[in-house]
């Protein structure tokens, strides 16, 4: 699955801007009440999508539309199963539908399904096929870069031809090949790739069982960095690498800056998470969601376009992540108010943050 194709520049401001002219667009306006929006959601292996999107979305949504129901459901990463979540509401006439894909191609049925009953479906996260309304996610080639551009800041000088495995995500995704695409560019002139999996699911456990065999057949010492997808993934190879006795533990990427990831950075066992503020993301899809809803176009809350493999001049947002390592940790994720610095440093952690500089 190819990524998608970018035309135009997105830039942060105009998002905030848009974002923020969402709120007044058709206030108060008449035939709100019954508006409902649906939202399905991928997954729960990553912690991202019930902690954060879920609330966030059905905060903002609220906000500029109060009387506007969210009617919320999670596929559990079963393509099926979100068929029939997705059919459900399109039955019960839902006004719009936020979409964040498990499969595109196995939900393009379901996507055309939604446009014959008049139901706009906006592409959330992940770049959805058929006829799509819109598009929010973030650059994943800017992703995968920064990934691959902190692996070889933290593999040192082993970055000049040390051997590296990549723990990609899963397949289905489209993402996940938008994700390596960015990462490979940055390291295929500079390291060796020993090794490369795709982790089905995104699922720590499957992830720990692809490290454990790289471990076996490669042996620990030929392991200098580690290009893992997301921090659920880089938590599967972290176990592995612990379990194998290997010390010090080589470098390993991540993506999400969930808690318990940003705590191994604290504590050296992860190198470094890709920051992507989820709630610049879910502002931007609940305006986007809203103005679908009333049938309204989204032409002033968009910041460039997409192609898909089925559909060309997608309107998108397409928002800018942020590396965090160690020493960064408190200038984004602390001020953002993402987590206080109690949350990160528990009793236990107190030492290491304190080497840290992660202190009140």
């Amino acid at each position: 699955m190819r990524g998608p194709g970018l035309r135009g520049a997105a830039g942060l401001l105009a998002v905030l801007l848009a974002v923020s002219l969402a709120g007044c667009t058709d206030s108060g306006g008449e035939g709100e009440d019954g508006l409902t929006i649906g939202l399905l959601l991928p997954s729960r292996a990553v912690p991202r999508w019930e902690k954060s999107d879920k609330p966030l979305i059905e905060k903002r949504v609220k906000e500029l539309c109060p009387d506007c129901t969210v009617v919320y459901a999670n596929a559990e990463n079963d393509a099926a199963s979100q068929r029939q979540q997705m059919t459900s509401m399109i039955t019960r006439g839902v006004s719009a539908l936020i979409l964040d894909v498990v499969d595109p191609k196995a939900l393009r049925s379901s996507v055309r399904a939604a446009q014959r009953e008049g139901t706009p479906v906006l592409a959330y996260d992940r770049l959805a096929e058929g006829p799509i309304s819109g598009f929010v996610s973030f650059d994943g080639a800017q992703v995968g870069r920064l990934q691959g551009q902190g692996l070889l800041a933290g593999m040192g000088a082993r970055a000049d031809g040390g051997g590296v495995v990549m723990m990609n995500g899963d397949p289905s995704s489209p993402n996940a090949a938008w994700y390596e695409g960015g990462a490979r560019a940055v390291l295929q002139d500079e390291v060796r790739i020993l090794k490369s999996y795709n982790t089905l699911g995104w699922r720590t456990e499957n992830a720990h069982d692809h490290m454990s065999a790289a471990i076996s057949d490669l042996g620990p010492s030929q392991i200098d960095g580690v290009l893992a997808a997301n921090d659920s993934i880089a938590a599967g190879v972290i176990s592995a690498l612990k379990s194998a006795r290997v010390s010090p533990l080589p470098p390993v990427t991540g993506q999400d800056a969930d808690l318990d990831a940003v705590q191994r950075i604290v504590k050296g066992e992860q190198y470094m998470t890709v920051y992507k503020p989820f709630r610049l993301e879910t502002e931007a899809a609940a305006a986007m969601a809203v103005a679908l809803a009333r049938g309204n176009d989204v032409d002033a809350l968009v910041t460039t376009k997409v192609d898909s493999p089925t559909t060309e001049d997608v309107p998108a947002v397409l928002l800018t992540p942020t590396a965090v390592t160690r020493e960064t940790i408190g200038r984004t994720l602390v001020r953002d108010g993402v987590y206080t610095l109690d949350q990160i440093c528990t009793p236990k952690l107190r030492p290491a943050c304190d080497r840290a500089g992660l202190t009140r």
